[in-house]
């Protein structure tokens, strides 16, 4: 049986007659990919911080299975290393905490109260872990729960760190763009190199030698501690969040943008050991180019007619608006978007944002209407907000239930799906009337032949809205929207000061140029298109 990146029976989607379903994005074998290790079975273990899973992936087929599921007691895990007995310590990101993933299942908590616990690395069953933070630490962790041990404070962002064959840790400060190590037993700190383009982790491998990866540009570096400079090894897609050696010395580098795990082989050959995808989807919104873009979480996607996939920007670089959900496109090509801070900003990829609204509770779904207004969905609080071409924003409608899409009607109101009413709501002038109702989960909303088009992502069905008192169409069902009830994936809390919580869903459709209705799988990180016949 197949099944997809939660380890679910996939489904094949079904079109009503008339209608044909097609895939423009394919399906993602993980949930992003970030902190890996070489397991004892053969298999590369992937943590998946926003997929909130642990998969062991072959990498010579791509294949995965779940070691921790995403409605598991481990939440929002980055980094993983075994020790020598087979226990699997895992960072979670978002909990403040470290786990143990025991021989026999069972998963014990072995460190709490270390905020953004991010980078884990185990030497000589020695546990070392850091917290991802202005004001980080590194610890020395112990695997029976016992008090942690304090090695270095007041570090900027330490990630991902190793420990070298001179006894010192090593780990970068990502924003500072540097590299820095300290003695196992403590003492002061000292700069190795500068000058990276967001370092995002450190490793050695079997000959000593010490490799880093630059996210920002996709630089894997290799670098001479002594002389404080650097020589790039290879190069792959930005994006990276960490990278692990195999015994025979082959390194699988990840990308926390699109769960992309690329093999580099000792001469530099590089090959697709997992194929990427989509962390999402969330928010889409139809392109001048008849593509797609998407709010992808951590970054935002541009997808092309064809379904080729490109990044154009991604949290880590500066100005970038944070942990993205909603997505407009403006017809000068700057982007509006909804973040999980709270906030709806404009954007260009290479720009700062710029804040157009703040302190929202659940920012989700969000347009650009005929007249020029930003429209979005205020879930937390129940209200659509305007915001106008001076800046000032008003109420449109509230008292909704959890309003999570959006799309301007022919008459120039809008519709509006309710998620915890199970209905789609027509909004204008103040008042409001109920278009579709008794549907699970409605999330997307879109406009098809001047009819709301909806997802229902709790039971993974799009529907159109009556004509003249007729039953909704149902224009496909089985679709990768939700996990329909199968199971309830842990809603992730978010990072204070990075990318503030929850991190809620969001399956959305957009209505493409030639009229086909764009899909987002936030179950396995496709994008599907439905049209008719």
């Amino acid at each position: 049986m197949a099944v997809d990146r939660l380890g679910l029976a996939r489904l094949a989607p079904r079109a009503a007659p008339g209608w044909a379903v097609q895939t423009l994005v394919h399906p993602a074998a993980l949930a992003g990919a970030n902190g890996m290790r070489w397991g004892l079975d053969g298999e590369l273990y992937v943590a998946q911080a926003f997929g909130s899973q642990v998969s062991a992936v072959n990498v010579q087929t791509g294949a995965s299975r779940i070691v921790s599921a995403a409605d598991g007691p481990i939440i929002a895990p980055d980094d993983l290393a075994f020790d020598s007995h087979g226990n699997l310590f895992v960072t979670e990101v978002m909990s403040a905490r470290v786990s143990a993933i025991r021989t026999n299942g069972t998963v014990d908590v072995i460190a709490a109260d270390v905020p953004v616990a991010n980078g884990v690395s185990v030497h000589g069953d020695r546990i070392f872990m850091s917290e991802f933070n202005p004001d980080g630490r590194i610890w020395e962790l112990f695997p029976d729960g016992a008090a942690p041990r304090l090695i270095a404070s007041g570090l900027m962002m330490p990630n991902a760190l190793c420990l070298g064959p001179d006894g010192m840790l090593y780990f970068p400060l990502v924003p500072l763009g540097e590299v820095w190590r300290v003695a196992v037993e403590g003492g002061t700190p000292e700069r190795v190199i500068g000058g990276l383009d967001i370092p995002t982790a450190v490793k050695f491998d079997a000959q000593g030698r010490l490799f880093t990866v630059e996210s920002g540009s996709g630089a894997i570096s290799l670098i001479d501690a002594a002389a404080g400079a650097k020589t790039e090894f290879a190069r792959v897609a930005y994006g990276i969040d960490n990278f692990a050696f195999a015994p025979d010395g082959r390194m699988f580098v990840s990308h926390f943008t699109d769960g992309e795990v690329i093999e580099i082989a000792p001469d530099g050959t590089q090959r697709v050991a997992v194929a990427g995808g989509m962390t999402g989807p969330f928010g889409l919104a139809a392109a001048p180019d008849g593509g797609l873009v998407a709010a992808d979480g951590m970054s935002l996607a541009s997808v092309d007619s064809a379904g080729a996939v490109s990044r154009p920007a991604m949290l880590l670089q500066h100005g970038f608006p944070g942990y993205v959900r909603g997505v407009a496109m403006c017809a000068d090509g700057h982007l509006i978007v909804t973040n999980s801070a709270g906030q709806c900003a404009r954007y260009r990829a290479g720009a700062e944002a710029a804040v157009l609204l703040d302190g929202l509770d659940c920012a989700m779904g969000v347009i650009v209407a005929a007249n020029g207004e930003i429209v979005l969905c205020e879930s937390g609080a129940g209200r659509v907000m305007a915001i106008g071409p001076d800046g000032a924003a008003r109420v449109l409608a509230s008292g909704l239930d959890q309003p999570i899409g959006i799309a301007e009607a022919p008459d120039g109101g809008f519709f509006v799906s309710e998620a915890g009413a199970g209905r789609v709501t027509h909004v204008k002038d103040g008042e409001q009337a109920e278009v579709l109702s008794g549907l699970a989960e409605p999330h997307g909303v879109a406009v098809s032949d001047g009819r709301a088009v909806v997802l229902d992502r709790g039971t993974g069905t799009l529907l159109r809205s009556a004509v003249n008192g007729d039953a909704p169409e149902v224009l496909a069902s089985d679709l990768p929207s939700g996990t329909h009830g199968k199971m309830q994936p842990n809603v992730l809390p978010g990072i204070a000061g990075l990318m503030p919580g929850p991190l809620l869903p969001f399956a959305d459709i957009a209505v493409l140029a030639d009229g086909r209705i764009a899909i987002g799988g936030d179950e396995d990180g496709s994008v599907l298109l439905v049209g008719a016949q």
